[in-house]
């Protein structure tokens, strides 16, 4: 992949981060389903089925999963996806598209209004597709959302493992469930990054787990308040937060080094971390690798996420 080095130019929220395909798709809908007219359905259905047929032919799970989430999360409000499938109701895309927009709903509200029918609908297409692990990270997502129990948390995790070992959106799942905010502990989340940081390839898609367990620590300490907020920035000086910052601000900013279709989105978050610990001087190159190409989270804990991003890009260049 390849990253913009101009670190002055104004930076923006782009959850399609390097993906111009996705980029292009995503201006084409703003602007058609603006227009109205009457064949809006039927034109975004044609684009959204020419781009993610792409990758379902050629097997590139990961690219699939990045552009799904991004389209489902631009499409949650929206009946595109619902409209979708019930034009094409085998459709593998439509199905998994329209359950994921759903799940970010249910994410928001705390509750899916049909978790059954989205169940049903991943299960349809984890049968038309067998090799894809999208339909099962989407059901790993219910099962959560929905606080079932844990075979089935751990079942769906296993359905993904067997198609994608190292499948970026279930690695960063599981975190979220097995900590003390959802379903484990932090004594479960430590388990799991050690297990998983003694097998995985240092550049593997899912390399940022290590890395966002230890912001989700920090902010955890920030949420809490009083003390435990003024005293959060000494969570970077702990041996293994250190260790996660040194391993990562060595290796992720060269070139190709990530090459995984979410990897900006692990650079915001390693420059976040970094600014966060004060390495002011390991983070300037980590800017100049993302350019002006920003992602919502961890930004926005502060706010704005592009005031947050900007002003710490200046920080970091002084």
């Amino acid at each position: 992949m390849s990253f913009l080095s101009s670190r002055r130019r104004k930076p923006r929220l782009a959850p399609e981060l390097d993906d111009g395909d996705l980029g292009r798709l995503l201006k084409s809908l703003r602007a058609t389903t603006r227009s109205g007219t009457i064949g809006t359905t039927d034109l975004c259905v044609a684009q959204l089925s020419r781009l993610l047929d792409q990758e379902q032919e050629q097997g590139d799970w990961d690219r699939r999963s990045h552009r799904l989430s991004v389209l489902a999360g631009y499409l949650s409000a929206s009946h595109l996806p619902s409209a979708w499938v019930t034009r094409e109701p085998r459709n593998t895309s439509a199905l998994v598209l329209n359950a994921w927009s759903e799940l970010i709903r249910g994410h928001a509200s705390g509750a899916m209004t049909d978790a059954s029918g989205m169940t049903k609908q991943c299960l349809l297409a984890a049968d038309l597709d067998p090799q894809d692990p999208t339909p099962w990270v989407v059901l790993l997502g219910i099962a959560r959302v929905e606080r079932y129990a844990q075979a089935d948390v751990f079942g769906a995790w296993n359905e993904i493992l067997a198609r994608d070992r190292w499948h970026r959106e279930a690695y960063l799942s599981m975190l979220a469930y097995l900590s003390p905010e959802e379903a484990g502990s932090r004594v479960q989340v430590l388990d799991f990054i050690d297990s998983v940081r003694t097998r995985m390839p240092a550049n593997a898609p899912c390399a940022a787990v290590e890395l966002t367990a230890q912001v989700m620590q920090y902010h955890a300490a920030l949420d809490r308040g009083g003390v435990d907020a003024l005293v959060a920035r000494n969570h970077w000086t702990n041996a293994q937060a250190t260790a996660s910052l040194e391993r990562a601000h060595h290796a992720w900013p060269q070139p190709a080094f990530l090459h995984h279709a979410a990897a900006l989105a692990d650079l915001n978050l390693l420059a976040y971390a970094l600014m966060a610990a004060d390495w002011r001087r390991q983070a300037a190159p980590v800017f100049e690798a993302i350019g002006p190409r920003v992602t919502s989270w961890p930004w926005q804990s502060g706010g704005d996420p592009l005031a947050a991003f900007e002003h710490a890009r200046n920080k970091a260049s002084v």
